[in-house]
């Protein structure tokens, strides 16, 4: 292949969005080259709970950004059956649905009035009432009202698949550098045209910036091409069930927190939301927070054994929906903000941007998410 057909490819972030993106341009012949600050998938790829909750999360004002998840997910089967062929490695992609209970008559009008939100956008979800849940999960507290039933909303390990995707893209051809931050993306003539690491010039004919929540931070770019993507804390915790009879089967959304099982026996109990920048810190009253509402929901976790807590940063954009696609740099292109989404927006994520760089068009699904729709505050900062 010459090299007017093989473009150099330098993508900045190795969690899952830049991984999958490198996997699926070196697949096709693109020279990819990855660069992380850090060590490959550690950052909010390994911190997140792999939900794929297009249906449950939804909220009105995101119509748009709910077609992109939908997309997204319905290639998640495909894509994880691929992924696990191209790295060995399982990926648990699990579909037993998701519970999002009402503990309580206020919880359950809040639910049944989302409901109608819901069934406009022609999902398909079920009220069960408290009898029909215990039948499902007889663990959860004896006294819930009911609960919607999201059969189409699932849960994939995200650790083993951030744990693939490098598998899998290094034995497409991609490399992937390690405890390499780029210093800054090097403009030419009105252009991006590689990336300054360690003081090598790494040239590339398009430079992907998939920095997560450090995308902001990367040197070199002007203030109409920087992204507005801030850090969002969450804090998390993992609880060890017993493996071979779980104390729960589906993903529960409950009051304030939710629980996802795993096969492995943990329980992942999350997360908190907070604006406080790159703050590394656990603290009490985020755990506490976590730990009541969990209990609430499900008083059997007071036995369960404390495995791991953790804090995370979700790359938010001002709308808190994705930047992907062109922006007004030449030979820059944007794969970053997916706030809670990344793991659920990483098929699409990939299969568009490698369609962008190989093929020269969008994908019309991405369009409303281009960096040009915060130009004038950008402009202004």
């Amino acid at each position: 292949m010459s090299d007017v057909a093989s473009p150099r490819i330098a993508i900045i972030g190795a969690g899952v969005i830049g991984l999958s993106m490198a996997w699926r341009l070196a697949q096709r012949g693109a020279r990819v080259t990855v660069f992380e600050r850090d060590a490959a998938g550690q950052g909010a790829s390994h911190a997140a709970a792999g939900m794929l909750a297009a249906c449950a999360e939804v909220e009105p004002g995101e119509e748009h950004l709910f077609v992109l998840n939908r997309a997204s997910q319905a290639l998640w089967p495909e894509f994880a059956v691929e992924l696990e062929h191209a790295s060995g490695m399982a990926v648990d992609l699990r579909r037993e649905g998701t519970l999002v209970v009402a503990l309580n008559a206020d919880d359950r009008a809040r639910l049944q009035h989302h409901l109608e939100f819901q069934h406009q956008l022609g999902l398909s979800f079920d009220w069960l009432n408290a009898a029909e849940v215990k039948k499902r999960e007889p663990h959860l507290t004896p006294g819930l009202v009911g609960a919607l039933f999201s059969p189409q909303d699932h849960q994939v390990d995200n650790r083993k698949v951030a744990a693939a995707l490098r598998i899998a893209a290094e034995h497409a051809g991609a490399v992937i550098h390690e405890h390499a931050p780029v210093d800054r993306i090097v403009i030419e003539h009105g252009r991006a045209v590689g990336v300054m690491v360690a003081d090598n010039l790494h040239r590339a004919d398009t430079v992907v910036l998939a920095a997560g929540a450090w995308s902001r931070a990367i040197e070199g770019l002007p203030a109409e091409a920087r992204p507005p993507v801030r850090p969002v804390k969450g804090q998390m915790l993992s609880l060890r069930m017993d493996a071979r009879s779980p104390l729960l089967r589906h993903v529960v959304w409950a009051p304030h927190v939710y629980l996802v099982p795993r096969h492995d026996g943990r329980l992942l109990v999350g997360a908190t939301v907070e604006e406080r920048g790159f703050d590394p810190h656990l603290t009490a009253g985020g755990q506490l927070t976590l730990l009541n509402a969990a209990w609430r929901a499900l008083p059997g976790i007071e036995d369960l054994p404390l495995e791991e807590s953790w804090v995370g940063f979700r790359p938010g954009s001002r709308d808190d929906a994705p930047i992907l696609g062109t922006g007004p740099l030449e030979g820059l292109v944007y794969a970053t903000g997916h706030h809670r989404n990344g793991i659920l927006l990483t098929p699409i994520t990939a299969q568009a941007i490698a369609t962008l760089l190989l093929e020269g068009h969008g994908d019309p699904l991405v369009a409303p998410f281009g960096l040009d729709r915060f130009a004038p505050a950008v402009a202004a900062e």
